[in-house]
């Protein structure tokens, strides 16, 4: 019986994409420090030019802390529309190449070309034809990871950007997460990288020196994940046509919270989650909350309104209001929160469609 061939997968991701689009079709951008964002106290960042970056600039930070680290930045409101269309474009491009195009949102995708669609050497060849047909038909850039699996392929799309195209061989792939943060796996945060601290693991490397079981004692399920992770292993198939279910973030406290107190994080969390879904060319309908207590017990409360949320203030009151109907002692204590939409439907099927996307989101007023 003969060994499965080993896969080839990319991992295409624009440059910049909402704030090169602007600079495309405006050149008194070009060179200048976009942030396309809407003004106001609740308003964040959606894409940031290269310009602005310099500055410190950053998607899903704060409009406000934005014009500060960069006072002469061009605000430009976003209009997704336009960046759909785009989009569409970029998916056509990819389809023409192989039918397994797992889009993570308008501006990234997976592609498995272990047997593309157009005869090529090899598919560090087919990614930089997909570059070279992008930057043609759009006048955009594009970066590319080259890897044997979606993990090390998302990584190295990141490593030349931008317009970089990076690839990872399979016998390559041990030396290459060697010297890596543990941060660049996905699932290791600000807290769990603490856990791994304490135990000496600051790289990709020394996590591969601790023991299966060792991981799985102190780390559950994720230790197993960590493990794989650690030795380049990630077998997910590229899932084509996997249309959006739910979004959410959420974020492990350093210290345990009471109630009260989680009102400020569930807006901090909740503005990354609308971000989220904003890349999404489906809409929400129900606001969930996801709480974990001190002692692990989850709780979620959830509240589908008549209308869609149509605003990041719309959904961060809906995702406190939330808050009320948590029914434990007050001396409860939280070392998790969670927020997201779930129930997605088509954004053709909803009446709403253009506000949430193309108008509504004005800055709150201050």
């Amino acid at each position: 019986m003969s060994a499965m061939p080993t896969r080839k997968i990319l991992h295409v991701d624009m440059d910049a994409f909402y704030a090169s689009v602007e600079q495309r079709d405006d050149p008194s951008l070009r060179g200048r420090p976009v942030v396309v964002a809407w003004r106001g106290a609740r308003s964040v960042v959606c894409a940031a030019s290269y310009e602005a970056r310099k500055y410190g600039v950053r998607s899903a930070m704060p409009a406000l802390r934005a014009e500060r680290l960069c006072p002469d930045a061009v605000f430009v409101p976003p209009d997704f529309p336009r960046y759909k269309a785009v989009s569409r474009q970029v998916r056509e491009i990819f389809l023409s190449h192989t039918d397994l195009v797992q889009p993570l949102s308008l501006d990234e995708a997976y592609l498995d070309v272990t047997d593309p669609k157009i005869a090529s050497p090899s598919a560090t060849a087919t990614a930089q034809v997909i570059r070279e047909r992008i930057r043609a038909d759009t006048g955009l850039t594009a970066s590319a990871g080259v890897a044997p699996n979606k993990f090390i392929a998302k990584i190295a799309s990141d490593w030349n950007k931008p317009d970089g195209l990076f690839v990872v061989k399979p016998h390559q792939v041990e030396a290459f997460l060697t010297p890596l943060p543990v941060a660049k796996i996905p699932g290791v945060g600000k807290v769990m990288q603490e856990k791994l601290a304490k135990l000496g693991i600051a790289t990709v490397g020394d996590l591969r020196g601790i023991a299966l079981e060792e991981l799985q004692q102190r780390f559950g399920s994720f230790g197993a994940a960590l493990h794989r992770r650690a030795r380049g292993i990630d077998e997910r198939p590229v899932e084509p046509d996997q249309p959006v279910q739910s979004i959410s973030a959420e974020d492990t406290f350093a210290t345990d919270l009471p109630l009260p107190e989680l009102p400020p994080h569930v807006h901090r969390i909740g503005e990354k989650a609308w971000q989220a879904a904003r890349k999404t060319e489906r809409i929400g309908r129900t606001v969930v909350l996801k709480l974990k207590t001190a002692q692990f017990r989850i709780l979620t409360r959830s509240h589908t309104p008549d209308v869609p949320p149509a605003s990041l203030d719309e959904f961060l009151r809906i995702a406190v209001a939330l808050l009320s109907r948590v029914e434990l002692p007050d001396d409860t204590r939280y070392r998790l929160v969670g927020v997201g939409l779930s129930n997605f439907h088509d954004a053709e099927d909803d009446e709403r469609q253009p506000g949430l996307f193309a108008g509504e989101a004005a800055p709150a007023e201050a």
